[in-house]
């Protein structure tokens, strides 16, 4: 049975027939491996080696620069030929280590201890988490181990797995769960025992009723994990519709999803989860998508970190068309790449790249009041009252109507027949106002 969904919402093409059924095939990288050292919220790390050091597969080479950052290990062997600033997806040139790969992924020299049995208390589920250098992979990059340590762990009542890939194209997540289902159990279960009141939801929604199954028949001896089945719409993936749409419970701008007694995970975040728990490895791959009309051969990849994007359109087969858009991401949040030489980082799910025919080129008019951008936010805001606001820098009438909810999911920019610039001017908007804060301009 469906469980209800959220207000608002919109329905667009979603194009994973392309590579749903496509396993998940691991690439071997060739070229130069690329390691930013800012891929997850919070600070940078901090490199611990150096021009001209040797590296292994599975070494660190960036330390966390804080409590809120994350390490860095590569994925491959060779030696370090620099650390300068580097392209990558944001389009921002960000210091990171550049290594020669040699071809061999010579891995990192364990070291031996004698095999303890160690009770996994949270302390030490957490502490691993951290080690492994754990980020959320479903875009934000919040490194995990802070996520997990609320203030008040006893009040959290919901770990949520969130396995609905709403965004289109993107099939990374469903092959997880199609592929390696018992990996998201597990993981899930290692979270879980950091919460002594908490159940657990995985989230999925009902165009992968197929893999669903699949998870639920590995929850029938478990009653802390169920599963919940939900309403195929966009942005159902977002933090606050899959809450509300699996527990009822709202979430506002002001409020974390653990104020509500949640906690939101992406799949390959959770599956990453369970390989630092359980076998210490830290993340070093990433399941991603490669896609679209222009891509010859599409294709889901297991990619080391550090690999270039050129690599996987190239190892897809190249382009039958030449792209006239190429997005890091889906349609929707994804962010438009001017070039692909650069590295695939911790929080990638997908290459997609149009042609003409997919990529929207209708020339912008003025609004019709038409109501449609209004029907389509989930938020319950009113997008065309809010963009006069904006255009006209007015902070007073946009924090009136409630813009800093804004989740900037698209819908509204998506359902617009006048094609106006709705969530990019609210992006934008929303960002100067919270400068400001930063800057003490609020009292």
């Amino acid at each position: 049975m469906l469980k209800g969904t959220f207000f608002g919402g919109i329905h667009p093409f979603d194009g994973k027939e392309m590579s749903k059924n496509k396993p998940i095939v691991d690439y071997v990288p060739k070229g130069d491996m690329v390691y930013p050292l800012q891929q997850h919220l919070g600070a940078p790390a901090v490199p611990v080696v150096g021009k001209g050091d040797y590296v292994r597969h599975g070494q660190l080479i960036a330390e966390a620069g804080g409590f809120v950052s994350a390490p860095v290990y590569a994925a491959c062997s060779g030696y370090v030929k620099t650390i300068e600033p580097h392209l990558t997806v944001s389009g921002d040139m960000v210091e990171s280590i550049i290594i020669e790969n040699d071809g061999k992924f010579t891995p990192v020299e364990q070291k031996k201890t004698e095999k303890q049995d160690t009770a996994l208390t949270p302390r030490l589920i957490l502490e691993r988490i951290q080690k492994a250098g754990v980020v959320g992979m479903g875009g934000a990059g919040f490194p995990t181990h802070v996520k997990l340590a609320p203030k008040n762990p006893e009040q959290i009542d919901y770990i949520i797995v969130n396995c609905s890939e709403c965004e289109p194209y993107l099939t990374s997540d469903y092959r997880r769960m199609i592929e390696n289902p018992e990996m998201i159990i597990e993981g899930l279960e290692y979270i879980l025992a950091i919460f002594p009141h908490a159940k657990g939801i995985i989230a999925v929604e009902d165009n992968k009723a197929d893999a669903a199954v699949k998870l639920e028949k590995l929850c029938i001896n478990k009653p802390a994990i169920s599963v919940s089945l939900l309403k195929t719409k966009y942005p159902q993936g977002s933090e606050r519709q899959l809450i509300y749409a699996c527990t009822g419970r709202k979430i506002n701008s002001s409020m974390l999803p653990a104020d509500g007694g949640c906690i939101v995970q992406n799949t390959d975040t959770v599956c990453a989860v369970r390989d630092a728990v359980a076998e210490e490895k830290p993340l070093m791959y990433r399941i991603v998508t490669v896609t679209g009309d222009a891509v010859k051969n599409p294709v889901n990849f297991r990619v080391p970190i550090g690999t270039s994007y050129a690599e996987l359109a190239k190892e897809a087969g190249g382009f039958v068309k030449e792209p006239a858009q190429i997005i890091s991401g889906g349609p929707l949040m994804g962010i438009s790449l001017f070039d692909i030489d650069v590295p695939v980082i911790k929080t990638s799910s997908a290459l997609l790249c149009l042609t003409e025919n997919d990529v929207r080129q209708h020339r912008q008019t003025a609004c019709i009041n038409c109501g449609r951008c209004a029907d389509a936010c989930p938020e319950q805001l009113m997008p065309m009252r809010l963009l006069r606001a904006a255009e006209a820098s007015d902070r007073e009438t946009f924090l009136k109507l409630y813009g800093m909810e804004c989740i900037e999911c698209g819908a509204c920019s998506y359902i617009c027949p006048a094609k106006q610039p709705l969530t990019h001017t609210f992006r934008t908007m929303r960002r100067n106002i919270m400068a400001e804060k930063k800057r003490g301009g609020e009292k």
